[in-house]
């Protein structure tokens, strides 16, 4: 079923995950960069939100924008945070750049009675065929960056990533993935979704 259309081309993933998050609620954004999502559950969900951000650059602008953003690293600094400090944590566009995305997921589960996460799907039918043909690390609209100067250190596949929530004890609530300008929920992330999806976002939950 087609649940959005004409979002913004470069991060239609924030819309969707605006979507998910219940109006009113405790968020922490990891890897907020300069706020967008931030700036988005404020206005449409009236949220209590907090970012954490790796780049000063990034806190700078955030705090500009009146938003309360601190500098941290996931891999590191996530341990700080209180069991159940927030409603939703989220991560968006960032587990991939993460050093270990398992522990990562592991806090975020850990600190959040819900947990978002959107990222890139390596497992799509175009960077298959780019590989295939050419050879060479494909290059897409959301997996925008040369082999050597990538921040994706840990690519992933949706069925990648299902196989990490269920090592985790992680239930997946709600799944939706993007093809081209068009997102489709899904209930299962299985072979036909991990083919066509060019990104994918996550609503997960704790198993009880």
């Amino acid at each position: 079923m087609s649940t959005q259309n004409g979002l913004a081309e470069a991060r239609i993933d924030l819309d969707l995950i605006a979507e998910m998050i219940a109006p009113g609620s405790r968020v922490l954004d990891v890897g907020c960069g300069d706020g967008d999502l931030l700036a988005l559950l404020q206005s449409k969900r009236n949220v209590d939100g907090r970012g954490v951000e790796l780049s000063q650059e990034g806190v700078n602008a955030s705090v500009t924008r009146g938003l309360a953003v601190v500098q941290g690293d996931a891999d590191t600094d996530l341990a700080d945070y209180p069991d159940d400090a927030f409603d939703y944590v989220i991560l968006s566009q960032t587990i991939q750049a993460t050093r270990n995305p398992k522990e990562v997921l592991r806090s975020m589960k850990r600190i959040g009675r819900r947990v978002v996460v959107s990222f890139p799907n390596f497992g799509n039918w175009r960077v298959r065929l780019k590989l295939l043909f050419n050879g060479r690390m494909p290059e897409t609209r959301s997996l925008g960056h040369s082999w050597y100067d990538t921040p994706n250190i840990h690519l992933c596949t949706l069925l990648d990533f299902a196989a990490l929530c269920n090592d985790l004890d992680i239930e997946i609530e709600d799944a939706v993935i993007l093809t081209g300008k068009k997102a489709w929920r899904i209930s299962d992330p299985g072979l036909l979704a991990n083919l066509f999806a060019s990104e994918a976002v996550f609503l997960l939950t704790r198993r009880s």
